[in-house]
């Protein structure tokens, strides 16, 4: 258990945001006076005196967030790291008061880390799926105010077109959100032996397919190696440094080896891969008349 699971913990943090609602907002002028000091001369005093009064800016929209089962104390905890990143790029010579622009970045950074966070599986990799993400609860939730099944194919495409993103990605991060991480590991009722693994289904050939599969590929390796025997060696030199090999190698460097030009090395390998197959065809049609 954390600490701020804690009794102590949860009475720190009662106590934290209680003394930060109680810090005096600045004065427009104040507030850039102090934003300067700390941009010209790094004063660290004024820093602290300029970002204290915003912290209740940070507690106010990190407890929008806590429908994503978070604590509130992580949430808050990033969200001031936000606002440090604020007051750091400020430009007190703007016409914006610094809490419009420190807004941005705590919700950037609480954002962050709740797509870090909520789940193993990275979720919002770009821009649209993170506004989705964010979003669709709302969405939703104003579609069932107006009586509406939010999980309609209407309501899916009219959330598609709000946040410009196509209707599959809409049902995929529906889905998400109505799911939660679960260990593998964790039973599948209380007191239970077995785990979720254990009812996993497995996706793999079964035990019949992998010995057809071992069968099939050592009688197509036999009918090939009988077939090859039957090709002069220049032949299987050549269909093995061209269709046998890793590294296959041009029919100038066979001629080059072979004393012979790029040209004859073609026809040798065609007419060698006709005999190949003529072969593997007596081979497959001795096969099938005794198995009937």
């Amino acid at each position: 258990m954390s600490y701020i699971d804690t009794r102590e913990g949860r009475l720190a943090i009662r106590q934290f945001i209680r003394a930060a609602m109680k810090v005096p907002l600045l004065e427009r002028d104040e507030e850039q006076a102090l934003a300067r000091r700390w941009r010209d001369k790094r004063d660290v005093r004024a820093l602290h005196k300029l970002v204290e009064p915003h912290m209740r800016l940070v507690i106010s929209i990190a407890t929008r967030y806590r429908a994503y089962g978070l604590p509130q104390a992580d949430l808050v905890q990033e969200g001031n790291v936000g606002l440090m990143q604020a007051a750091e790029r400020f430009d007190p010579d703007r016409e914006v008061r610094f809490s419009t622009y420190a807004g941005w970045w705590i919700r950037s950074a609480i954002q962050e880390y709740v797509l870090r966070n909520w789940s193993i599986v990275r979720t919002g990799t770009t821009a649209a799926q993170k506004a989705l993400f964010f979003n669709l609860r709302r969405l939703q939730a104003r579609i069932e105010r107006a009586g509406v099944s939010s999980s309609t194919p209407a309501a899916t495409a009219e959330i598609a077109r709000q946040l410009r993103v196509p209707t599959r990605d809409v049902d995929i991060m529906r889905e998400r959100l109505a799911a939660t991480d679960r260990s593998l590991n964790a039973p599948l009722a209380d007191e239970a032996a077995a785990e979720w693994q254990d009812v996993l289904p497995d996706e793999g050939p079964g035990p019949e397919d992998i010995v057809r599969a071992r069968h099939d590929r050592a009688t197509r390796s036999r009918w090939i190696e009988s077939a090859l025997a039957q090709l002069s060696p220049r032949e299987q030199t050549i269909v093995r440094e061209r269709r046998l090999s890793e590294s296959t190698r041009t029919l100038e460097s066979l001629g080059n080896s072979l004393g012979i030009s790029k040209e004859r090395v073609r026809q040798i390998e065609q007419e060698a891969l006709n005999k190949l197959r003529d072969a593997i065809l007596r081979q497959a049609g001795d096969l099938e008349a005794v198995t009937d």
